[in-house]
């Protein structure tokens, strides 16, 4: 699994899906700032905060590191930028999931159904449709129930894309 952070929250969703994941098989969990290499996984999810109506860029995260503290190094790369160098990803399991504010009004634009279509473009395998998970701000933390939802959301994702424990990897 690979994530992308601003405030810690698009982090503990990750977190939480690694969980549930893990139930069913091994999972390498890592934030995009670590400059991860596609590759040797069973499965491919990859997250991060809903940016101006998609994927963060340079000026977006900006504007965020702007709005308050925000992790150590987490203006440097985005999932826009993993996507860009990732390799082709052919038969390889996909999903994506995002953070957005927890908004009556829910605007259309979302960073993991974007990323999800870069995935796809690299010839992954779609398993499920894109996951948004919500915050009470951008700072966070998350709303009340999406803790628990995005655990379920990674038990359920093992069933997918994970084969039993010994012969899988997530990533």
């Amino acid at each position: 699994m690979v994530y992308e952070s601003m405030f810690g929250n698009s982090a503990k969703v990750a977190e939480l899906i690694a969980a549930g994941l893990a139930e069913r098989g091994e999972v390498t969990l890592t934030d995009v700032r670590e400059s991860p290499a596609p590759g040797g996984f069973d499965l491919l999810v990859l997250g991060g905060p809903t940016h101006a109506f998609g994927m963060s860029r340079p000026a977006t995260r900006a504007d965020a590191a702007r709005q308050g503290t925000i992790r150590p190094g987490a203006q440097s790369a985005g999932i826009r930028e993993f996507l860009d160098g990732a390799p082709s990803l052919a038969g390889v399991a996909v999903t994506a999931f995002d953070t957005r504010m927890n908004t009556a009004f829910l605007p259309s634009g979302s960073a993991a159904r974007k990323a999800l279509r870069r995935l796809r473009g690299l010839g992954g395998r779609q398993i499920a449709e894109p996951e948004s998970f919500r915050v009470t701000s951008a700072q966070g933390p998350l709303a009340p129930g999406e803790a628990d939802r995005a655990r379920r959301w990674g038990a359920t994702l093992a069933g997918f894309g994970v084969p039993a424990r010994d012969r899988g990897r997530a990533c």
